[in-house]
């Protein structure tokens, strides 16, 4: 299993490792990550220990709606716990059968904007616990729901580590045409050979060939999440690192990076800060690209995004 390594520079000039331990209550835990939901895990929060009802019998450590305005049901476990995967599709099935009761809970945490545009094809449930056996991780890429499995561990001066070990997209359940594609960390997630290709639907036949390789660029990166949107393409691992929009008035790709603008020389014409404005997608800095040229020119921009994710 992947490990999480983190290092301090001692007086010396050295550097040290830190020795991870894992938290003595889950709530502990919860609370940590609740608090930082939407910066660690791009999703907002709508509700805690949320009862399930007589039929289900469950209560949800977490109920929240990520960036791209899917239901999201995350569980915490502070040790290792081989019942964790029965737990996330038990939670999803019931939130299959409350579209209602979570739309209503979003209209009244964020308001009716956000309850209006829920996207019901790609509810995600998120397991955060200390470890995962093999066989949960094997288990992951044959379910149907999309899960992401998460490893945690605090270390020393209130530093909390989290690392995506395994994730499986899912099966949407729209019909539309696209893909979504993982990469695990350690495993290749099969595709049915009548996949379509990534954006088939919404990329302009005059951009195919540039978006090719800018889709290259973007899954270069390891364990990227490809998923079609209704208005843009997403390439995820936690969160969202980049976000795509295509212009075909002006034979452009609009890519959004999950980079901080101030940390960029900005160019008129290829690069922007949107953080004040308004824009389909997530990131806070636009880059234009119009050709091949301009997405080599990117490229280190793309690099630092996926570095940073």
């Amino acid at each position: 299993m992947a490990e999480l390594m983190l290092f301090r520079r001692d007086a010396d000039g050295r550097d040290v490792e830190l020795s991870g331990s894992t938290v003595a209550l889950e709530v502990e835990l919860q609370r940590r990550v609740e608090a930082g939901l939407e910066q660690m895990l791009g999703i907002r929060f709508l509700a805690s220990e949320y009862a399930t009802g007589p039929w289900h019998r469950g209560r949800i450590d977490t109920l929240g709606l990520d960036e791209n305005n899917s239901p999201v049901v995350i569980e915490f476990k502070r040790g290792s716990d081989s019942g964790v995967l029965s737990q996330a599709v038990s939670y999803l099935t019931w939130l299959e059968s409350a579209h209602h009761e979570f739309e209503a809970l979003v209209r009244s945490m964020l308001g009716a904007e956000a309850a209006a545009s829920v996207d019901w094809r790609r509810p995600r449930m998120v397991c955060i616990a200390a470890g995962f056996s093999h066989h949960d991780r094997v288990a992951v890429q044959r379910l149907p729901e999309r899960i992401d499995l998460v490893r945690y561990r605090v270390f020393e001066g209130d530093l909390l580590g989290l690392l995506l070990v395994d994730s499986s997209p899912g099966l949407s359940t729209t019909t539309s045409s696209r893909r979504s594609r993982v990469t695990a960390v350690g495993s290749v997630a099969a595709e049915p050979e009548t996949a379509p290709a990534a954006g088939a639907g919404l990329v302009p036949a005059c951009l195919r060939d540039l978006y090719a390789e800018l889709d290259e660029a973007l899954t270069a990166w390891g364990e990227v999440e490809v998923a079609q949107l209704r208005h843009y393409i997403a390439y995820r691992r936690l969160v969202n690192v980049a976000s795509v929009i295509f212009r075909p008035k002006h034979e452009a790709i609009l890519v959004y990076l999950r980079l901080d603008p101030d940390s960029v020389e900005l160019e008129e014409g290829f690069t922007r800060d949107v953080r004040r404005i308004g824009h389909l997608g997530t990131g806070d800095l636009e880059v234009r690209i119009v050709s091949a040229a301009g997405l080599e020119k990117a490229a280190p921009l793309i690099r630092r995004a996926f570095e940073a994710s």
